[in-house]
């Protein structure tokens, strides 16, 4: 018998990098599937589950501002990438008989929802997905602060990141074969060692709402649903117990 989820509403963030598969920019159909099919089996234990995506796939604000683009603008910019990404996860998820709502927090009331916080607790109640895009609407603000957010404002008992990797090293793993990983750290083991799991203001904002942050492999099948029994390899991050 498998074990019950651990966590009953949880904030699964995805960058948009985790969407390229092996392209090198855009969306590769075969990826967004699988990913969207993980989801499925944890919707289907009774988990409530919301998302945010990143658009890195698309655009990167930071890069624009690099190359000279006003940071405002080319963040704005970024934020119309998270709307493509969500509105394809969206396609991709009711494709396999998951109920989904993209919420956008630029209004753009043509293709999807304007983010509303009690219809979207609403939509989870009913089982729905709720994909929240262009991240928390405005310029400076990456979408790791806005998975943060959102999952507090959804009041919900995990934010889980997707990433390339099973957890947090002390290096990049992919680079470094001496990189040591990480069962359990607090957030401020984070802020200190400068880990790069998410950035300080999402680490803060989840540290203040006491929210546990769960860092695996989105490419590991069935890791998803794994986390959620508490099962697999995965890092957690908590308050100093």
């Amino acid at each position: 018998m498998s074990q019950p989820p651990v966590y009953q509403r949880v904030m699964l963030k995805l960058s948009g990098e985790a969407l390229m598969g092996r392209r090198d920019y855009g969306l590769d159909t075969e990826t967004v599937r699988a990913i969207a099919n993980d989801i499925r089996d944890v919707v289907n234990m009774g988990v409530q589950v919301s998302v945010v995506i990143g658009g890195g796939n698309i655009f990167r604000g930071v890069s624009g501002a690099a190359s000279g683009m006003d940071r405002a603008q080319a963040d704005y910019m970024g934020m119309l990438a998270t709307v493509m990404n969500a509105l394809a996860m969206q396609a991709a998820l009711e494709k396999c008989g998951v109920p989904t709502r993209v919420q956008s927090a630029i209004p753009m009331s043509s293709v999807c929802e304007p983010y509303i916080r009690r219809r979207a607790e609403r939509h989870m109640e009913k089982g729905r997905v709720v994909v929240f895009a262009a991240g928390t609407g405005n310029p400076f603000f990456t979408t790791d602060t806005a998975a943060a957010l959102r999952a507090a404002e959804m009041h919900c008992n995990a934010l889980l990141k997707g990433t390339q990797v099973d957890g947090v090293y002390s290096a990049d793993p992919r680079k470094d074969s001496h990189a040591t990983r990480y069962e359990q750290l607090t957030y401020l083991d984070v802020l200190a060692n400068d880990l790069g799991v998410m950035d300080a203001a999402a680490i803060s904002l989840a540290r203040e709402n006491k929210l546990p942050i769960i860092v695996f492999n989105i490419h590991a099948p069935g890791a998803f649903a794994q986390v959620m029994r508490g099962e697999g390899r995965f890092t957690r991050i908590i308050e100093q117990q």
